[in-house]
């Protein structure tokens, strides 16, 4: 199934994702056994008490009294000194040797436990958990008021067929929410480093409080994407070098034209952490379309050409900070930011406070510049 046919039917392409997470799901729930923890560790890091349950199940085997012997790292280096090395045979064993070196941890142990970065995509060998579970992407949230102070009442595009010449009535305060969710589809494909993960977000628009057009959903975007992820460890200005990676990004509004919006992308991931600070630096190249299927040919000027994101986490309060920008001068010259507060309120109620500026808040407003504020609720937190 091409990009082209997702965009057109983002209702299939919803359905055929909840279903399979649903599926993942449903059978994580009846056999515990599909987590395979590389360590103790690797439970305590997950965020689920069930989950985490599952996870001591599958090392310690309920029902048995001695539990199952768990490789950890120190032992396993332990064996490869005490072992002779052999020589690589083959071509594949040749590369899996080249990127090994590359990529291995010298050094500091990274700790499961403590690291954002790993904790968020099992870096380190001693927290893997396995394929198929399901995990955080980005953030989950519910915003039911999400005021702007520009109404994109006319979408326009460079291409004649995508653009609004009668005006909507909109308002200018709706609900905003979020979902997304990733899970791991290969572990370990070159020696012990490099995971495959694919992963669904989908985020909303909601005109509910326009009773006047029948509360209309706006706008919704579906970005479905696949990632290789490797471990990495050096440092740069302070700052410790864990993750390497690469994505396949497709992103649309699955409407038809003129309001349709779409594009694909490989980004690369360049992830740093220290303590309760991460950065993740994501430049990307946008594939090329047919200039006469192209919605929206100059959305790099606007979106741009990459993002830098930073994260810190002081106590219970969690701070994130996006910037983007099309990195060109003159009047191609445009960019983004967005801040994020998750605070808590009670128990594991959190809230949550989102403040954007800039271009390109939504696909159908890539190339509208305008001031966004919403308020409510955190459900689930990248890190």
């Amino acid at each position: 199934m091409s990009f082209k046919t997702f965009e057109r039917t983002p209702l299939n392409l919803s359905i055929l994702m909840m279903l399979s997470f649903g599926w993942v799901t449903a059978t994580h729930a009846e056999d515990a056994a599909l987590i395979n923890p590389a360590s103790t560790q690797a439970c305590v890091a997950l965020e689920s008490n069930a989950d985490r349950l599952a996870c001591y199940d599958a090392i310690f085997k309920v029902g048995t009294t001695e539990p199952v012997p768990v490789i950890v790292s120190e032992q396993r280096a332990a064996k490869e000194l005490e072992a002779p090395k052999a020589e690589p045979q083959g071509i594949k064993a040749k590369i899996e040797d080249k990127v090994e070196s590359l990529f291995s941890v010298h050094g500091a142990k990274i700790d499961p436990n403590t690291s954002l970065l790993d904790k968020r995509w099992e870096l380190s060998p001693d927290s893997k958990l396995g394929t198929w579970n399901i995990r955080a992407h980005q953030p989950v949230y519910l915003l039911p008021a999400y005021w702007t102070s520009d109404k994109n009442e006319f979408p326009h595009s460079p291409n004649p067929q995508n653009t609004v010449k009668e005006a909507q009535d909109l308002k200018s305060t709706e609900a905003k929410f979020q979902l997304s969710l990733k899970t791991k589809a290969v572990e370990n494909i070159f020696g012990n480093n490099g995971d495959l993960w694919v992963g669904y977000t989908q985020s909303s628009r909601w005109q509910v409080y326009n009773e006047d057009e029948s509360r209309p959903f706006r706008e919704t975007n579906y970005e479905p994407e696949a990632s290789l992820m490797f471990r990495t460890n050096y440092e740069v200005l302070g700052l410790n070098g864990r993750l390497l990676g690469l994505t396949l990004n497709h992103q649309s509004n699955g409407r038809s034209d003129p309001l349709s919006r779409s594009w694909n992308r490989v980004m690369l991931n360049i992830g740093f952490e220290k303590d309760n600070f991460a950065l993740m630096l994501r430049p990307w190249y946008r594939l090329d379309e047919d200039a006469g299927d192209d919605n929206n040919p100059d959305i790099k000027d606007y979106i741009g050409r990459g993002d830098l994101t930073a994260f810190y986490r002081w106590k219970d309060h969690d701070f994130t900070l996006m910037l983007r920008h099309s990195l060109k001068g003159g009047d191609d010259s445009h960019g983004a930011a967005q801040f994020d507060w998750a605070f808590p309120i009670k128990g594991k109620l959190r809230g949550h406070f989102q403040l954007f500026d800039g271009y390109g808040e939504s696909l159908i407003d890539y190339n509208h510049r305008a001031t966004y504020v919403g308020l409510g609720v955190s459900l689930m937190n990248a890190y």
